[in-house]
């Protein structure tokens, strides 16, 4: 119509919103799934692990979001823990449910959120895995200042999954 002045590739919504949904998508390295990234989903502001099979890549180095890891394998999810948390009008809280993940190349180990999503089946398979984890991934672990979850701990799982919090 008029080409000098009409450019449907800056007027087409549409492609833009395609791009940007792209941008909050990720395929998953081990099970090929395709894991939405929107807070409005996943109820965190950084998925950074699968809401099916709970792997994730290994992409940071010093610190968590800084992206800087030359590692990029993936992370395998190995067990459970608490963030500690104090309720400053009373004693410690159990604090909030945390993935323990190592990456199988180099054996690095990172604690994540876990996101509204994530499956709670495999969510109890790690907790009940880790029930029978080696003694040298305990030492590592015990070396980190990561207490993966026992099974003492089950009704505090349970219910943190079921969201029925203890303090």
């Amino acid at each position: 119509m008029y080409p000098e002045i009409y450019n449907p590739s800056k007027y087409d919504h549409g492609a833009r919103w395609k791009k940007r949904s792209q941008e909050n998508v990720f395929t998953c390295m081990h099970c090929n799934a395709d894991v939405y990234t929107q807070a409005m989903i996943s109820g965190v502001q950084n998925r950074n692990h699968c809401t099916y099979c709970l792997r994730s890549r290994h992409v940071d180095h010093a610190h968590a979001g800084d992206r800087m890891s030359a590692c990029k394998a993936v992370m395998q999810p190995i067990g459970l823990t608490v963030k500690p948390g104090r309720n400053k009008y009373g004693r410690m809280a159990y604090g909030e449910l945390m993935l323990v993940h190592r990456c199988k190349e180099c054996g690095k180990l990172s604690i994540n959120r876990l996101a509204a999503d994530d499956q709670v089946e495999r969510l109890m398979e790690t907790f009940y895995a880790s029930l029978q984890m080696d003694r040298f991934t305990q030492a590592q672990l015990n070396l980190s200042g990561i207490k993966i979850l026992q099974r003492e701990d089950w009704e505090l799982v349970v219910g943190q999954l079921q969201g029925i919090y203890q303090v």
